[in-house]
């Protein structure tokens, strides 16, 4: 077991390294090439975040690993909106635009709703392609806000802390196709040795996939967040979890929805409840006050503790 509990900490890692470099060669290639920076933002930035909870989820759900593809996007939904979230707080007070309260958290948490509520009866192909569609609809809403007058403040900071100065083409392609080869291996890895880790333990693979597959594949998450917390850019964290959660649940149980071919995908019912009130929980916050003071973080990270031992009951 020690032998695959190591592969699984390889693929973590491949994961992580090749996933920042997969999202930094394509926006500086889409720079080279002139793309606009409200699609460098949205869709390679915020979708490339979370490429590494899509592709171990898909790859799950086609091994026939449900209960670890469902585990990783549940886990990495709550772990996003109370310890991460709280760990911003924790580090300083996270005031938030209210343009931002207005219409990306709502998107975010209704996207979350709809993951939930079509988990609960199963992510088949239809629940699968309502999902896509929805997505494309987030999407084209997004862009449109992001292009409209003044500026978005968290499209602005992703696309000023993602990209920087790119280097010559053909060096930002060979580094975005590294980076996808380096995700797809590391994806690879860490569900055959997670799942395998689960075998040996005797638990299930949703344990597996909510604790150690979903912290792991949040990472960046959190490498970001804290970055822009000590920069004091609290847009930008806002902007970074309650998006990676929308993409997560649109994106993510889309992948989950066609990839199984067992039959419909389905959650577990407490945890899926939990992903989904935190995401109410989190939202309310934010319209409550619209900050978040640090007594709020240590109320978070409480929260997310309280829901390990719901793991042994789901």
């Amino acid at each position: 077991m020690i032998v695959h509990l190591l592969l699984a900490a390889v693929g973590l890692a491949l994961l992580t390294w090749a996933a920042h470099h997969l999202v930094l060669g394509s926006s500086r290639l889409g720079r080279l090439l002139r793309v606009s920076p409200v699609v460098i933002g949205i869709v390679v930035i915020g979708l490339g975040t979370s490429l590494p909870e899509f592709l171990v989820s898909g790859l799950a759900a086609a091994r026939g690993d449900t209960g670890l593809a469902m585990g990783n996007i549940v886990g990495s939904n709550i772990l996003n909106l109370s310890l991460l979230l709280g760990v911003a707080a924790l580090i300083a007070p996270v005031p938030v635009a209210a343009s931002v309260i207005r219409r990306e958290v709502p998107l975010a948490v209704g996207a979350v709703l709809l993951f939930g509520l079509l988990a609960l009866f199963g992510l088949g192909v239809p629940a699968a392609a309502g999902l896509a569609a929805a997505c494309a609809a987030a999407l084209w809403l997004l862009i449109r806000w992001a292009r409209s007058n003044p500026p978005d403040p968290v499209l602005a900071a992703e696309v000023r802390e993602m990209t920087g100065a790119p280097g010559r083409w053909w060096i930002e392609a060979i580094r975005a196709l590294v980076g996808l080869a380096g995700v797809l291996a590391g994806a690879q890895i860490l569900v055959v040795g997670a799942s395998t880790v689960a075998a040996a333990l005797g638990v299930s693979q949703a344990v597996i996939g909510f604790t150690l597959v979903a912290i792991g594949t949040s990472l960046p998450e959190l490498m970001t967040t804290v970055q822009a917390q000590r920069r004091g850019e609290s847009d930008l964290v806002i902007g970074n979890l309650f998006g990676s959660n929308m993409f997560n649940s649109l994106v993510g149980g889309a992948v989950i929805g066609f990839a199984d071919r067992a039959g419909p995908a389905r959650g577990g019912t407490v945890l899926i409840v939990v992903m989904v009130l935190g995401a109410l929980l989190a939202g309310g916050l934010l319209l409550d006050g619209r900050r978040l003071t640090r007594r709020h973080g240590v109320l978070l990270g409480l929260a997310y503790v309280a829901t390990i031992p719901l793991l042994f009951s789901a």
